[in-house]
């Protein structure tokens, strides 16, 4: 459905009585205002990283209760009620974005987080992205969430505010809808949703929405995996197939031994046809590795080869880096700091060994990633006290991977010299 000036008028409308009534349709075209910024004609010469967008606090509008910062949401988020290894730095947050837990800092205050439903916070996410360079994000849309109304309102309201805050900022984000945990015959609500999100948010015409081929953008991640997924590579195909005829370029997430079928992929000569439908193939990285070693040895052996492989088929590689890895609050029979980050180390070695294998594109996982303790974005060193135990940035300012990430990106680009070690800050570059 096209946007004429007088269906926008319709949602303007119908988003000026919600907003009386208390609350707020994310189901509206964008309207406002869009700063200039980076090129969202391309992903060729970005760094993006992935927006999770899934915290939820109790009070924040969105009924949840404590999603994804604690195993049990109905309970209170305290001592032993916690499934996050990070702690974000709220030193920033204005009253509103502030929600109290039952932890404690070492002053005796309440230690206080977020929640992605915020506004606010969203905006100030996409802010930071400006500040350190980093060219925009993937809003991670699980598909297992759009059925129940309440989880999708929050999925809409987090894709607004990504929306929103891309255009103020001068950024870029795409759709990325994750298959995880999506049964056999249940493709289809992916498909269902983005009509929604093309009819009614007209989703991939606004000023920043990132486009690649001439085409909007969309990724699709989970497709060949050996984890006992129980969709198929046929219903996979068929959802490739229906974003190829609504106009879309699109991008595949996939296992690491994509390319050989082996290690983390299916066995299957189904994968490689549907694989040639794709316009990016996007391995999935995290927890194949453990050192700085081990990512460079990583590139030399996958990225060469399959950066060789999709250029014989016109098709582009998107590398994914991570900064490191911990789950043990989630997870407590895994140790914390399961893979370190090394002050930087782990992260650069990623991306000098992405770029030498001559990537043009590159994937950070993830911004806001505290369950997993793969997060870029502002975190403190100093967590709440007690018996869980959290990660810090090992004394470096809460800034710092968003700084070197961004630096990832002028490397990618040509803008820094190639160093295989991790750049050396300016005092002049830090703000804490």
């Amino acid at each position: 459905m096209k946007t004429t000036p007088s269906t926008l008028f319709v949602s303007l409308l119908l988003a000026a009585s919600l907003h009386a009534e208390g609350r707020v349709d994310p189901l509206i075209p964008y309207a406002g205002p869009s700063a200039k910024g980076v090129d969202v004609s391309t992903l060729n010469g970005k760094v993006m990283t992935g927006y999770q967008g899934w915290f939820n606090c109790p009070d924040d509008g969105a009924g949840l209760g404590w999603t994804h910062w604690a195993r049990q949401g109905a309970k209170p988020f305290a001592p032993g009620n916690v499934t996050v290894d990070l702690w974000p730095d709220m030193s920033e947050a204005t009253a509103e974005e502030r929600f109290p837990t039952g932890f404690k800092l070492a002053n005796g205050e309440p230690a206080v987080v977020f929640s992605s439903y915020n506004r606010a916070t969203v905006l100030r996410h996409f802010k930071w992205m400006r500040d350190y360079g980093i060219d925009g994000v993937f809003v991670q849309r699980f598909a297992n969430g759009l059925t129940a109304e309440s989880t999708r309102h929050h999925k809409d309201m987090v894709l607004s505010n990504c929306r929103e805050g891309a255009n103020l900022a001068g950024r870029t984000y795409a759709v990325m809808y994750d298959l995880s945990g999506l049964r056999a015959g249940q493709t289809s609500v992916v498909s269902d949703d983005w009509k929604m999100l093309r009819n009614r948010m007209a989703m991939g015409r606004d000023p920043a929405y990132l486009h690649h081929e001439g085409k909007p953008l969309v990724a699709i991640w989970g497709i060949g995996f050996n984890d006992g997924r129980e969709y198929t590579l046929q219903e996979c195909r068929a959802l490739v197939e229906f974003f190829k005829a609504d106009g879309c370029s699109v991008m595949l997430g996939v296992p690491t031994g994509w390319r050989d079928q082996d290690r983390d992929a299916v066995t299957d000569p189904a994968f490689h046809d549907l694989l040639k439908l794709a316009d990016v193939i996007s391995p999935w990285t995290p927890g194949r590795y453990n050192t700085p070693a081990d990512a460079s040895a990583h590139a030399d052996k996958y990225y060469t080869a399959d950066i060789a492989w999709c250029r014989e088929r016109a098709i582009d590689v998107l590398p994914v880096v991570f900064p490191g890895f911990s789950w043990h609050n989630l997870k407590p029979q895994d140790p914390l700091n399961q893979i370190p980050r090394l002050k930087g180390e782990f992260l650069w070695s990623q991306f000098a060994g992405a770029k030498k294998a001559g990537a043009s594109m590159i994937y950070v996982a993830m911004f806001d990633e505290v369950d997993e303790g793969t997060a870029i974005f502002k975190c403190t060193n100093s967590p709440p006290v007690g018996t869980n135990r959290f990660l810090t940035y090992e004394g470096l300012p809460s800034d710092h991977y968003l700084w070197l990430t961004g630096e990832g990106g002028r490397l990618l680009r040509g803008e820094r010299v190639m160093q295989k070690s991790v750049p050396e800050r300016p005092e002049s570059a830090k703000n804490d």
